[in-house]
């Protein structure tokens, strides 16, 4: 059955949570996370510090194999980061126990995750594949939620997201910018991006979560 795990990871253990070392007052929010062969690639908010300085510094990181600003929302900056697990003992044990990076904050000091499992035994492998690697890790929440345990998207979420659609914003390329699509909708671009990633994160809550339930 699926389980869900809230855990909690020092900033100076991995190499993501090690770049904002540099950035006391940052925060940064992953976007998502697609898994490829031999890279992991960061869609990462980056919020509280220079653009350029934070991309100069993803740069010069040794496992990063590249770096692209893709838009600015007020004040946050939305990086496309193409990593190497190599060496990454939290990509690795993400890779190979094909967990879902359902959610993923953090500061200077420490990173939050909700990650998704297909069964129990993939969290174990998990938790044993950081420990031997030295990474500590605290788990604060682990849970099975029910299938009627999902709060409803909201009319504004559905009308947002809708909108979106019909209007191109998810084609590639896509056929309405972010800027544009706020303005439609008279709101702030930061508004927006929030209103759209709480949408999906609704849909993956309601149709996927609740699908891999059922199947199990």
């Amino acid at each position: 059955m699926t389980i869900i795990a809230d855990i909690t990871l020092p900033s100076t253990t991995f190499p993501l949570g090690r770049v904002l070392q540099s950035f006391p007052d940052a925060t940064m929010e992953l976007e998502r996370v697609v898994p490829l062969r031999e890279t992991i690639m960061p869609f990462l908010w980056v919020e509280g510090s220079d653009p350029a300085t934070v991309e100069s510094s993803l740069r010069e990181h040794s496992q990063v194999k590249s770096v692209d600003v893709l838009t600015t929302a007020g004040t946050e900056t939305l990086f496309e980061v193409h990593w190497s697990p190599a060496a990454d003992g939290l990509a690795e044990a993400l890779l190979n126990t094909h967990a879902t990076v359902l959610d993923a904050r953090g500061t200077a000091e420490s990173w939050d995750f909700r990650l998704r499992f297909s069964a129990h035994e993939d969290l174990s492998t998990f938790n044993v594949a950081l420990t031997e690697k030295g990474i500590p890790v605290t788990l604060r929440r682990i849970y099975h939620p029910p299938l009627d345990d999902v709060a409803p998207m909201s009319p504004i979420q559905r009308e947002t997201l809708l909108t979106a659609y019909r209007r191109g914003y998810f084609r590639i390329p896509r056929d309405i910018s972010q800027a544009d699509l706020a303005e439609e909708l008279d709101i702030s671009d930061s508004a927006l991006s929030q209103r759209i990633r709480r949408s999906v994160s609704k849909l993956i809550e309601r149709d996927i979560l609740t699908e891999d339930q059922a199947s199990n």
